[in-house]
C-alpha cells in the first residue's frame, strides 16, 4: 500500500501546516476523513498492544478512555472499539460540552455504541470515576486544534488525571498543550507517553515540556509525500540522513595539508582542562593540523595532554593576550578556558577585527561579550557562538519561556549574520537566514563539565576541513550527540564524563561512513 512507504521526516511543521497535510492527504491520496482516522487509531492501538497488552500481567489491565467531541475524541473512540474486539476492559467518558461532536466523532460514537454500554459523560467534576494507579488513561481529549488554555471542569479532569498515578498515554499531544506556543503557566494533562503523528511536534523538543510529554514516539500514519517535499519549514529536525549527505569521507590521495590547519586560543590558570579537552577534541574531528595559543601555564601540559597539536605561548604566565598567528588558519576557535582578565578581553577584539573567516566563540569569550556587547558587532560574518541557557540570556537578556528563546536566537543570529548552537537536548541551531535546526542526538550524560569545550572542538575541526557554517553546526552538533550516545551506552549516563564524548567520536564517523 502506498500509504506504508516510510518519510524520512525532518521537517517540523505548525499546528495549521499538519491540518492543511491531513486535507491534503483526503484530497490527493484520496482517503477519507473518517478511514483517515482509522489508520491514526490503528496505529495507535498496535502500539498500545506491543507494549502494553503482550505480558499476562498487563492483559487485565483496564483501560480509562477520555474523550472530546473533535476529531482527538474520534481516535479514542476508535482505540475503545479496537481494544473492545480484543477483549479488554475498557470504560469511555466523553467530557459533554452542550454540542454535537464532529462528523467523525459521531460515526465512531455510533460505532462503539454497537460494541458496549460502558459510554458516559462527563458535565463536572463530580462525575469524574475512580482512577486506579494500576489504570492505563487514553487522554483522547483535545488535540492541535486548542486555541485557549484549559478552563473549567476540563481544567479540574486534567489535573484530577494528573494526581491519580496512573500510566497516561496522550493520543497527538497532550490535552491542554500548543504545538506552536510556550503552555509554562496553564496545566495541561501530563503524559507517561504521547503517540504522536508522522513528526515531532515543535512543542515536544523544548525542555519546558518534558514532564508534560514524557517519551515521545512517533507513528507514521501515511500522511502526502508530496505535501511534504513541498512545504516549507522554519524548523528541522537533524537526523542520519541528512548528516550522512553533509559528511565527506576522506580521499586517498589527501594529507594533512588537505584538511586544515585549526587554530585554538584556550586556556589560563586553572583552566587548562578546558584548553586540552577542546584541543583532543579538534584533532579527533579530523583537522589535518592545529595549534593551539595558550599561556605559559600551560604550555607542558598541552605539549602531554595533546602531543599531536602544536603549541605557541601567547601572552603571560597565567593568562592570553595577543594572538600572533603562526600560520593562515582556516578556522579559529576562542573561549575555552580563556577566563576574563582585562588583557584577555583585548586579544579578543584584535581576533575579531582581524579574523577574515568565521570563527567559533564558546565558554569565556561568550561572557566576555555579555559583558562588552559592542564586540558583538565585530563578529565575522557566519561566525558560530555556542552559548548554553545562562550564556545566552548574559548576552541577549532573559526569556520568560523555551519559545521565547527560541524566537530570541533566531532574531540575534539575523541581526549579527551569524550562527548560534543554543545548547541542550535536541540543541537548537539558529541560522541568519530565519531557518532553525534541532539536533537528534544525545543524551543527559553529556550535562558534565567539559562537554562544552568538546563541541567547540569539533566545530573548529570542521569549520577547517572546509565544511561551511552551516554544515559545520549541523555535522558538528550530531556528532558531538551521537559519540555521547556511544559513550553513554558503554559507561552509562552518570559515569560517563566529557573526555569520553572525544574516545568515541570514531565509533561516531564509522556510523556515518557506513551512510
Amino acid at each position: 500500500m502506498r500509504w506504508l512507504f516510510y518519510i524520512y521526516s525532518m521537517k517540523i511543521f505548525s499546528a495549521e501546516q499538519i491540518r492543511n497535510w491531513d486535507a491534503y492527504t483526503i484530497a490527493h491520496e484520496p482517503v477519507t476523513s473518517i478511514n483517515l482516522v482509522e489508520r491514526a487509531t490503528t496505529a495507535c492501538y498496535e502500539w498500545i498492544t506491543n507494549i502494553f497488552l503482550s505480558t499476562r500481567e498487563s492483559a487485565d489491565k483496564h483501560f480509562k478512555i477520555f474523550c472530546g467531541k473533535g476529531n482527538n475524541g474520534a481516535d479514542g473512540l476508535a482505540i475503545a472499539r479496537m481494544l473492545l474486539n480484543n477483549g479488554k476492559k475498557v470504560t469511555v467518558y466523553i467530557l459533554e460540552f452542550g454540542h454535537k461532536g464532529t462528523a467523525d466523532f459521531q460515526i465512531n460514537l455510533q460505532r462503539l455504541h454497537e460494541l458496549t454500554t460502558g459510554i458516559h459523560f462527563i458535565q463536572s467534576a463530580e462525575f469524574f470515576p475512580l482512577i486506579n494507579k494500576e489504570d492505563i488513561v487514553i487522554d483522547a481529549i483535545l488535540g492541535t486544534g486548542l486555541n485557549k488554555p484549559l478552563d473549567n471542569f476540563t481544567a479540574e479532569l486534567a489535573a484530577y488525571i494528573n494526581q491519580s498515578a496512573a500510566t497516561v498515554i496522550a493520543v497527538d499531544i497532550p490535552s491542554g498543550m500548543f504545538a506552536d506556543k510556550s503552555c509554562k503557566e496553564t496545566i495541561t494533562i501530563k503524559a507517561s507517553h504521547t503517540l504522536s503523528f508522522q513528526q515531532y511536534k515543535l512543542a515536544f523538543l523544548l525542555p519546558e515540556n518534558e514532564d508534560r510529554v514524557g517519551q515521545v514516539h512517533i507513528l507514521n500514519i501515511g500522511l502526502h509525500n508530496q505535501y511534504y517535499h513541498n512545504e516549507p519549514a522554519r524548523f528541522e529536525l537533524t537526523e542520519k540522513k541528512l548528516v550522512s549527505k553533509i559528511y565527506r569521507p576522506r580521499k586517498t590521495f589527501s594529507h594533512k595539508g588537505t584538511y586544515g590547519h585549526a587554530a585554538l586560543i584556550t586556556g589560563s590558570i586553572g583552566f587548562m582542562g578546558a584548553a586540552t579537552l577542546s584541543a583532543a577534541a579538534c584533532m579527533r574531528s579530523g583537522a589535518g593540523k592545529l595549534t593551539c595559543y595558550i599561556p605559559r601555564c600551560g604550555y607542558e601540559i598541552m605539549q602531554i595532554a595533546v602531543p599531536e597539536a602544536m603549541s605557541k605561548i601567547s601572552g603571560k604566565e597565567n593568562y592570553i593576550d595577543e594572538f600572533d598567528p603562526v600560520a593562515a588558519h582556516e578556522a579559529i576557535g576562542i573561549g575555552p578556558g580563556i577566563g576574563l582578565h582585562p588583557l584577555t578581553i583585548s586579544a579578543l577584539e584584535k581576533v575579531f577585527v582581524s579574523a577574515q573567516k568565521p570563527i567559533v566563540v564558546d565558554a569565556d569569550a561568550l561572557n566576555i561579550l555579555a559583558g562588552n556587547k559592542a564586540l558583538l558587532h565585530k563578529l565575522p560574518s557566519y561566525s558560530i557562538l555556542t552559548p548554553h541557557p545562562k550564556e545566552f540570556e548574559r548576552m541577549f537578556g532573559e526569556s520568560s519561556n523555551d519559545f521565547e528563546r527560541i524566537e530570541a536566537a533566531l532574531a540575534k543570529a539575523k541581526q549579527l549574520n551569524c550562527f548560534i548552537i543554543l545548547k541542550g537536548h535536541y540543541s537548537f541551531i539558529a541560522c541568519p537566514d530565519g531557518k532553525g535546526y534541532f539536533n537528534s542526538t544525545g543524551n543527559a550524560g553529556m550535562a558534565t563539565a567539559g562537554s562544552g569545550d568538546v563541541l567547540a572542538g569539533i566545530l573548529v575541526g570542521l569549520l577547517a576541513q572546509g565544511y561551511t557554517p552551516l554544515e559545520t553546526c549541523i555535522l558538528g552538533t550530531y556528532l558531538h550527540g551521537l559519540a555521547g550516545d556511544i559513550a553513554a551506552s558503554k559507561l552509562s549516563m552518570e559515569a560517563m564524563i566529557a573526555g569520553d564524548i572525544t574516545h568515541q567520536l570514531g565509533e561516531a564517523f564509522k556510523i556515518l561512513y557506513k551512510k
